[in-house]
């Protein structure tokens, strides 16, 4: 691998984190609970994900013991940041309140809410000297995380969600776990004035869900565009780098640190801000943030405007496909 980009991606510290997370998972794992949780680095599977209630491949919470499950959590927050870790617990503990909701609000679903319904999943050898790496995922979220060469770490695709946005019932009525994601946007957008604020309006209707969803790549030309960093003043440029770093920083502070470097470096004068939708809070509302190689997408339209998907992407860094490319290169056995 290059120098440049190994410095870029360095974080030794999580991948030896994360790299003895999961061996503890897995030694802690019967042969038949391994087999469902272990696959190929190699091949499509590394790729499949999706952030709906559906089943998928990987080792279930409800497939675990006590132990396990504690196992699990650990190889989850071994490459989050602490607010991301607590994040994505509450995330999944949410699923009983929004099954409790939809019985009160008779609402008809095939999907089953269930905080059990979360699969994890390890590709590769933590252990060897070839690229490994780990996956959480279920309803709203969706965490892939990629290790090359031992010590250089790909965060990305990052997917995190929440249904409801705002508890509306119950003790926990008024919870709003992924309250900052709406908040530091609107407070891009009120920052700005009439003129400025047309540009980023690039709609007055919210689309029905993020519009990169869950494909295996994504390009610049997939979400909204609107107005460019370029055209914004002292207080509106710091609320926007506000909400870049909010995004950033859901990886662990080693990660983070690499992945905000990589964005500046590369300059923030291209990068937009859209918004669509009323500026009416509680009404369906979306906004992207766009620049010359991450994105950041964002819907809150499901549920009249109570259903959060927001996820941080690259378009040449997902699944660590720049660094793999560049491994592979120097390897003689591919």
């Amino acid at each position: 691998m290059t120098t440049e980009l190994r410095t870029a991606h360095h974080a030794p510290v999580t991948a030896r984190r994360m790299r003895e997370a999961a061996l503890r998972f897995l030694d802690s794992l019967t042969d038949e609970q391994r087999g469902a949780a272990t696959f190929d680095f190699e091949g499509d599977e590394r790729y499949e994900w999706n952030y709906v209630p559906v089943g998928r491949k990987g080792l279930r919470l409800k497939d675990m013991d006590a132990s396990q499950r504690v196992l699990a959590f650990e190889l989850m927050a071994s490459g989050l940041s602490v607010r991301s870790a607590d994040q994505a617990r509450q995330i999944i503990d949410l699923e009983s309140i929004l099954n409790v909701w939809e019985r009160m609000q008779n609402v008809a679903t095939h999907w089953r809410r269930d905080p059990e319904l979360y699969y994890y999943s390890v590709f590769g050898d933590p252990a060897g000297p070839e690229p490994w790496a780990w996956r959480a995922g279920g309803h709203h979220i969706g965490l892939h995380f990629a290790v090359i060469d031992r010590e250089v770490v790909s965060p990305l695709p990052f997917f995190l969600g929440a249904n409801p946005a705002e508890v509306r019932h119950g003790p926990e009525k008024g919870k709003r776990i992924l309250s900052q994601e709406e908040d530091l946007a609107r407070a891009v957008l009120g920052s700005l004035d009439y003129g400025l604020k047309k540009q980023a309006i690039v709609d007055p209707v919210a689309p029905d869900d993020i519009l990169t969803k869950n494909y295996r790549t994504v390009s610049p030309e997939m979400p909204l565009r609107g107005l460019a960093f370029s055209k914004m003043s002292g207080v509106q440029r710091d609320r926007m780098v506000e909400l870049i770093r909010y995004y950033v920083d859901r990886a662990a502070q080693e990660v983070a640190r690499n992945e905000w470097r990589k964005i500046e470096s590369a300059g923030l004068e291209t990068t937009t801000f859209a918004w669509a939708g009323p500026e009416e809070k509680g009404k369906k509302h979306y906004y992207s943030v766009v620049g010359p190689h991450f994105m950041i997408e964002y819907d809150n339209t499901q549920n009249d405007g109570n259903h959060i998907h927001a996820v941080w992407r690259d378009f040449e860094h997902d699944w660590g496909e720049d660094l793999l490319s560049d491994h592979y290169s120097e390897s003689n056995h591919h």
